[in-house]
């Protein structure tokens, strides 16, 4: 048999009104009434998060306040590796939906806080803080001449429009408003002036808004330079340059302009001032390269700098001489006599010459 098909999900796609695209997803939403979490689009279709922080973020999201949700205590919790985590929350970081930051307990223990956020750009934006709620302003008073005896009628507009100015026709709304507002419309000696808004979004006693969230993206370090040679010899620069125009002949994909090659020769001559073949240079430049090499010029650069092999300590060994007195064998640079064979010649010297 086939793969079993699911004929509830087939039953509940017939029950969808009205006509269902031709292609794409077709969703069958079924309201939750509980154990649910609220995830919005600008998490779950973030173009600069990977699926698996958006996956990691949603489940992050659902946990329970004050679970641990560090790196091991996830991957104890969920099936993905400690790699794939770290990161995951990383890109979290990055992109301000999350926040680690190591604390001092009052018993003197450091613990690492986990501060998440489900819409960090919603902390750029200046926050107005929620004036204490007051009682609803009391409606003015009217000095019309009603009767101490009757009360007013609750939704009738009473004689007192005919104390103000006469107000201009306006049309009849569907629904009647409350007498309180009727005043405050026909007289401008009730109506209080607006506040402005600028006042009202820093209140007094309280610290200026600072964002809490991270730059978007790290300023990346300067790349290293090419290295150089102690000296360009010519004949260090004719097999650099020999080396660097033959690379396409080995692979296609690292054809260098002639500007490009004059430009790469001091690093390859580095290498071979250090006792590098020709063979292993061009080996190191052109083994486990991507497919297709877009930039073979920066590519080329970023292998000669980051491979540099460490330069070569030479040792002097001094050579065996024989001795033409003793014939003793003794190091020294050229040949001669022996420390005991020169001892003897000198003291028979001062004999002669006393």
């Amino acid at each position: 048999m086939d793969t079993p098909q699911n004929t509830a999900l087939t039953r509940a796609l017939t029950e969808i009104p009205g006509p269902l695209p031709a292609r794409g997803v077709i969703h069958i939403a079924i309201r939750h009434t509980d154990r649910f979490t609220v995830v919005g689009n600008d998490l779950a279709q973030h173009p600069g998060l990977s699926t698996a922080a958006v996956g990691f973020a949603v489940r992050i999201q659902s946990l329970p306040q004050g679970t641990e949700v560090g790196i091991k205590a996830l991957a104890a919790r969920f099936p993905e590796g400690e790699k794939l985590i770290a990161a995951a929350l990383r890109e979290l970081e990055v992109h301000g939906y999350l926040q680690r930051a190591r604390t001092r307990l009052p018993n003197g223990r450091i613990v690492t806080r986990t501060v998440f956020c489900n819409q960090p750009a919603a902390l750029l934006r200046p926050r107005v803080a929620a004036a204490p709620p007051q009682q609803a302003p009391a409606a003015p008073q009217v000095t019309a001449p009603v009767p101490a005896s009757v009360p007013a009628p609750a939704r009738a507009p009473g004689p007192a429009l005919a104390q103000g100015p006469a107000p201009a026709p306006a049309p009849k709304p569907e629904h009647h408003a409350p007498l309180a507002s009727a005043p405050q419309a026909s007289a401008p000696q009730a109506s209080a002036p607006e506040a402005p808004i600028a006042e009202a979004s820093t209140p007094q006693g309280h610290a200026p808004f600072v964002p809490l969230v991270p730059p978007p993206t790290t300023p990346k370090p300067p790349r290293p330079p090419l290295p150089q040679p102690r000296e360009l010899t010519p004949e260090l620069e004719r097999i650099s340059t020999a080396l660097l125009s033959d690379l396409h002949h080995h692979s296609p994909e690292f054809t260098l302009s002639e500007e490009h090659v004059h430009r790469l020769v001091p690093g390859v001559a580095a290498w071979l001032e250090r006792d590098t073949h020709p063979d292993t240079i061009r080996h190191a430049l052109t083994t486990n390269a991507p497919e297709p090499v877009k930039y073979p010029y920066q590519f080329v650069k970023h292998r000669l700098t980051a491979l540099l092999p460490p330069p070569v300590h030479r040792t002097t060994v001094t050579p065996f001489q024989t001795c033409d007195g003793c014939e003793r064998a003794f190091r020294a640079p050229t040949p001669g006599h022996c420390r005991d064979c020169r001892t003897g010649l000198a003291h028979e010297d001062q004999q002669a010459a006393a």
